[in-house]
């Protein structure tokens, strides 16, 4: 079956995942990347063994980060600090479809990268930048990571239960937003130069990727003029929440609206004494005694395995379901019948399981293609077929030093 982008050529000259996240979707989609890298060195995510506790190394120097990042893509070794490096990235571009880059100001103009430069080279290129904070503002120019965006944008006070310090969450849930929104944009783009013939710089940032994804808390706190407060199981809606089973694993359910499955709910647990039990007529006395409720709810689920509970509140047709840990996500039949985790050959580690595309097309197919590249091992491939390069001009950029 065909992908989606098929034809479409994207040159990368970024770095970690906020930014090559983005290509590297586009990839799952059948778009051909070409990832520019500096020579003998590379995107700095190759090296990465950890950061803080959590170890990344895989057999053969690969890594877990970068293997998520930098799947789909063709690497060309490119010194863009040199004129004849520079001038094979134009080259390059010029029949590109999409050029995409986290580079910082100072950076591309640097490297001769900007949207200026690429745009004088191909008029119809969609030229995309990847920013921590945004093009404009104080702090358009400073660097930042999947960190910042949680802070700065209110994620970390979005997650816990009031009390808490702020909470970060691991690992890159932020980049991964910002790659999956730079992602949308550029498809965005792409059809309107398709529609309207216009081509265009796209600017997005994971300050404002990080915000969108909290959309509701925020547009709350403008519009409604108070904080979301944070979740609190003990005084949390009872038919709002999470409960621990006989066997310490957890579901959680939502019940909505909460009067009209109150009834089937106290059936289901095998109390109907609850059904008109003056502290929880009403939606307003469950919430008021919530407490109370959540710690009856306690008792009561502890008495039985999550796959008890479960079968039970599918035969009510609740809206209930496990809290998996990572691990339990392979074993979860749901999640494998729509493929959102495949198996995949891998060139190093065989057949492995990875995250599958979290979409499903009628008449194309998505998702991994390729394992991350050795470092420049389409140097010679990509100059030769795109560049229009001689295998000896290509030879003597190597005895120099710019490929």
């Amino acid at each position: 079956m065909i992908r989606p982008l098929e034809g479409i050529r994207v040159i990368e000259c970024a770095i970690f995942h906020a930014g090559p996240g983005a290509s590297a979707i586009m990839g799952d989609l059948g778009a051909e990347i070409i990832k520019i890298e500096q020579p003998g060195s590379g995107d700095p995510i190759r090296f990465l063994k950890k950061i803080g506790k959590i170890p990344f190394g895989l057999p053969g120097g690969r890594n877990i980060f970068c293997e998520g990042a930098n799947r789909n893509k063709k690497s060309v070794t490119v010194n863009l600090m040199t004129e004849k490096g520079q001038a094979i990235v134009h080259r390059l571009a010029k029949d590109a479809d999409v050029f995409l880059t986290n580079f910082r100001r100072p950076a591309l103009e640097k490297m001769n990268i900007t949207y200026d430069v690429i745009r004088r080279i191909n008029k119809n290129i969609i030229y995309t930048s990847v920013s921590a904070y945004g093009p404009k503002g104080p702090d358009s120019d400073q660097g930042g990571f999947d960190y910042q965006g949680q802070a700065r944008s209110g994620v970390m006070y979005s997650m816990g239960e009031e009390g808490m310090p702020p909470l970060v969450c691991q690992f890159g849930i932020l980049d991964q937003a910002t790659a999956f929104n730079a992602s949308h944009q550029i498809i965005a783009a792409l059809l309107a130069r398709e529609r309207f013939g216009i081509s265009q710089e796209i600017k997005i940032s994971i300050l404002g990727s990080s915000m969108n994804l909290i959309y509701f808390n925020i547009l709350t706190s403008l519009v409604g003029g108070f904080n979301v407060p944070r979740h609190k199981r003990s005084e949390e809606h009872p038919m709002r929440n999470h409960y621990k089973c006989k066997d310490g694993k957890w579901f959680m359910m939502t019940l909505n609206p909460p009067n009209k499955n109150w009834e089937s709910l106290c059936l289901a647990l095998e109390h109907p004494e609850f059904i008109n039990d003056p502290r929880f007529n009403t939606d307003e006395q469950k919430l008021e005694n919530a407490e109370e409720l959540v710690a009856i709810f306690d008792k009561i689920i502890a008495e039985r395995t999550r796959a008890e509970w479960l079968e039970i509140f599918n035969r009510y047709d609740f809206f209930c379901c496990a809290v998996n840990t990572m691990e339990d996500l392979t074993e979860d039949p749901q999640i494998l019948k729509n493929n959102y985790i495949v198996d995949f050959d891998h060139p190093d580690m065989g057949k492995i399981k990875i995250p599958g595309y979290p979409a499903y097309f009628s008449e194309c197919e998505a998702g991994m293609v390729s394992a991350v590249p050795e470092l420049g091992e389409h140097t010679e491939q990509v100059l030769l077929e795109l560049g229009g390069y001689t295998s000896e001009e290509i030879s003597t950029m190597k005895d120099e030093g710019v490929v």
